[in-house]
């Protein structure tokens, strides 16, 4: 019992020597970190200032010609001449090539002599019933007067009803042999290949030439690209946090290496209602005036789109922004006591230097450089100005102490 008594007394003596230097640590840290005493900071600030601020989306594309198709033949054949070149310009209905026709003028001829034998054959039906129709009249009146039998009224009747019939069917051939000479001539035609549009532009150009004079052509055979280079369109693609932003007539600035210091003006014209699930990226497509011709299709572009603009923004450099815990924000300088106080931001725009402080209002100084060692109420020290006492040392920075002698 004796010894149990003096453990009980020995541990109840540890444990207040233990709560008592508990105490004195816990004294020790309040207010700095890892227990040392609390030095001035040194830091860098700069001014929360009152900017203009624009958010600008960076993009890059393509150039592409507001029209473009493919000259092509309808019929097989020989080129036998190709009145174009790259770079020419053309316009509407002009004569682009044309094809070898001696087989289709000979169809045309045979379709004409096809048809005047089929008209002459018209006439002479024509004429063998105009004689059938007087002998059935004629055999109707003899019969009035009973003159005829009743037979050869019946015959009559029957030679006159042929009559009609051959004459129905020539008149079929006539129509028959006019459209065989309508589609010859059509033919005919195809081998004159011609350049047509539906707008009224006045002219376009020729862009490539796949064939030369005296190939042979099968039908739909590409023979040459014809452009219309007057606008160009400028493809974008958009990454879903900037898809909402973009909107349609939103104006762009366009610059290519081609020109380098030169910017083109465009204007949003469509807006894909879909991104695509493979790059989460929505199309967009910018026209670009192009009246001095000097952009041309498949140029590299570089697009700047505006897609809203801040007057008197409150902004801080983007170097000012620290995180504690979930919380982003700022250290602000109470220039009077010279302490740093941590203040919670919601932030608006962001540029590659400033950010915009939506909430709360700021106004004073924020530290740019060194507050990944401040806390709450932390006093700090600005370059020039003589440090009371040395600046704590960052965690795990390992110092010799020297012993007294």
């Amino acid at each position: 019992m004796k010894k149990t008594l003096v453990v009980l007394i020995i541990l109840l003596l540890l444990s207040v020597i233990g709560w008592k230097i508990y105490q004195k640590i816990n004294t020790a840290q309040k207010g700095t970190p890892h227990g040392r005493k609390a030095f001035a900071v040194p830091v860098e600030i700069a001014p929360v200032r009152k900017i203009t601020m624009r958010d600008v989306g960076f993009f890059t594309g393509t150039l592409f010609p507001k029209s473009q198709f493919i000259v092509a033949p309808k019929i097989a054949g020989r080129l036998e001449k190709l009145l174009v070149n790259i770079g020419e310009f053309v316009k509407r209905n002009q004569l682009i090539a044309v094809l070898d026709d001696d087989e289709y003028v000979q169809r045309v001829g045979q379709a004409q002599a096809e048809l005047e034998v089929a008209k002459a054959n018209l006439e002479a039906s024509l004429s063998n019933l105009d004689i059938a129709r007087r002998e059935l009249d004629r055999a109707k009146t003899l019969r009035q007067k009973k003159i005829a039998s009743e037979s050869e009224l019946d015959l009559a009747d029957a030679q006159f009803k042929a009559q009609n019939a051959k004459y129905k069917v020539t008149l079929a051939q006539v129509v028959q042999k006019k459209a065989a000479l309508k589609a010859a001539q059509v033919y005919l035609s195809y081998t004159k290949i011609c350049a047509y549009w539906e707008n009224h532009d006045d002219s376009r150009v020729i862009g490539e030439r796949f064939v030369d004079e005296g190939a042979m052509l099968a039908p739909n055979t590409p023979i040459v690209s014809i452009l219309d280079i007057s606008s160009l369109t400028a493809v974008i693609h958009v990454i879903e946090r900037n898809y909402s932003k973009v909107l349609m007539g939103q104006q762009a600035l366009i610059t290519t290496d081609a020109f380098p210091g030169k910017t083109f003006s465009g204007k949003i014209i469509r807006i894909a209602p879909l991104l695509k699930e493979t790059s989460r990226q929505g199309r967009v497509e910018i026209e670009v005036p192009n009246s001095e011709g000097l952009l041309k299709p498949g140029m590299f572009v570089r697009v700047q789109i505006e897609f809203s603009k801040h007057d008197n923004a409150t902004v801080v450099p983007l170097k000012a922004l620290i995180k504690r815990g979930s919380q982003q924000g700022v250290f602000l300088v109470n220039t009077k006591d010279m302490k740093a106080h941590f203040i919670s931001v919601t932030l608006g725009t962001i540029n590659g230097k400033w950010a915009e402080v939506v909430t709360p209002k700021l106004t004073g100084s924020v530290v740019t450089l060194g507050q990944h060692l401040l806390e709450e109420d932390s006093p700090v020290i600005l370059p020039g100005t003589k440090p009371e006492s040395q600046p704590p040392r960052a965690p795990g920075d390992k110092r010799l102490k020297q012993s007294k002698e």
